[in-house]
């Protein structure tokens, strides 16, 4: 399964390290994380890792293979 998570803000390149298995991109206004997610563990692990930071997720969707 492929998943972006839309991120409230510009996430640093030291903080976008933190998902060393996701690409991003940054917008002017918030930061766009994707890639490859193995099971719900995992993307519940990613979302755990985001409220950890203190980040504020916009939007998460999965997106076609």
């Amino acid at each position: 399964m492929r998943y972006e998570i839309r991120v409230d803000g510009r996430m640093s390149e030291t903080l976008s390290k933190a998902f060393p298995e996701l690409e991003h991109v940054v917008t002017s206004e918030q930061t766009l994380l994707f890639g490859r997610v193995v099971d719900e563990a995992h993307l519940f692990g990613l979302l755990a890792r985001c409220r950890s930071l203190g980040l504020r997720v916009l939007e998460m969707r999965q997106l076609p293979e």
